[in-house]
Order: structure tokens, then sequence, then C-alpha cells
């Protein structure tokens, strides 16, 4: 998947008249890109478009007008996109109840590195990025970005399924199989 570039970010004015259409294409798509992993978690697997729409909501929101400074967002959300191979998600532990995120995120250290999805019987663990900043030993985050890399037969594998996410925490354990249309919707991120 082609990474973004500064030229992809539209400034302020152009990005507000393209915003309200920019932004029903990308709640339908994350909608497609979802994934409920157990009662807790859920995996959003990102890519050019959900990536551009972080960066322009950023921009928006902190009225970034100098190119320095959407050339740094850029640079940073760029990783969150996809390499040829790879699927690219972030984990979010959607937990709102103060009560349940201390109970829960104690409890979840660690999450990040039990994490994986299983093609064509094997397993791919995700790969976490940005972990020293994210990281800590007594308590975990809500959000974790993850990479997942599929060997040339997992991704021969992928399109005809069955595609699983599994998590094997000492505390929580999920296993969920795609449907038929989020691997369809995923498979194209795969491609060169």
């Amino acid at each position: 998947m082609t990474k973004l570039t500064l030229d992809d970010i539209a400034d302020l004015r152009a990005y507000e008249r393209e915003r309200d259409a920019f932004r029903t294409h990308v709640i339908a798509l994350k909608k497609r890109r979802r994934v409920s992993v157990g009662p807790v978690a859920t995996l959003l697997f990102e890519n050019r478009d959900t990536i551009r729409f972080q960066i322009q909501e950023m921009a928006r929101a902190e009225r970034m007008l100098r190119d320095e400074q959407i050339a740094h967002e850029v640079e940073t959300y760029n990783e969150l996109v996809p390499e040829t191979g790879e699927l690219s998600g972030t984990l979010f532990i959607e937990i709102t109840d103060e009560e349940a995120l201390r109970y829960w995120l104690p409890r979840l250290v660690g999450i990040h590195e039990r994490v994986g999805l299983v093609v064509g019987g094997e397993l791919s663990r995700g790969r976490a990025q940005d972990v020293e900043r994210l990281t800590r030993s007594d308590t975990t985050p809500t959000v974790h970005y993850l990479k997942f890399t599929l060997g040339a037969a997992q991704q021969a594998a992928f399109a005809d399924g069955p595609v699983r996410i599994v998590v094997d925490h000492p505390e929580y354990q999920a296993d969920v199989t795609l449907t038929d249309d989020q691997r369809d919707e995923l498979a194209g991120d795969l491609a060169p």
C-alpha cells in the first residue's frame, strides 16, 4: 500500500470542502474494517484512507498550517499504513465505565503481545508499534497499534479463508472468525 505524502493532505480550506463526503466514506469504511474481539476489545484494520482521515482531523483540530507540522504527522502516522503482505490494526480496549477500566487495564498488561491472525492454519502474531511510548508495567493503554505480516501461503489463503483473530492473554481470550465481507475488504490490503 502506498504511503501518504504531504501532497495527500489537503489544506484546511480544501479539507473543509471535502470533509463531509470524506467523513461519510471513512465511517462506512471503518464499519467494514472493525471487528469485535470478545466483550471489551475491537480491532480496526487501518488503511491509507483511515490514516489520511486521522491526519486531516488532527490538522483541522489543531489548526496546523505549516508544512513542517503536517509532514511530522504524515511521518508518524505512515507507520500505521500497511506494507505489502501486511495488515495493520488498532486494538481498542473499549471500556467507558471508570470502575471497569480500573478492573481491566491492570489485568490486560501485555495484551499487545497476545493478538494474532490465523490464516491457512498458521498463526501470525501482531507486532506492536510505538511500544516504548505506550507500554507500562502496571497498566495497559486503551489503544495499541499492531502489524501482522503474512507469508506468501497465508496471503494466498486469505481470500478463501477462514481467517481468525485470536487473543490468548492469561486474563482475556477471544477467537473470532472474519466474515466473508470483512475478509474481502481486507484482502486488498495485502496486494502489492
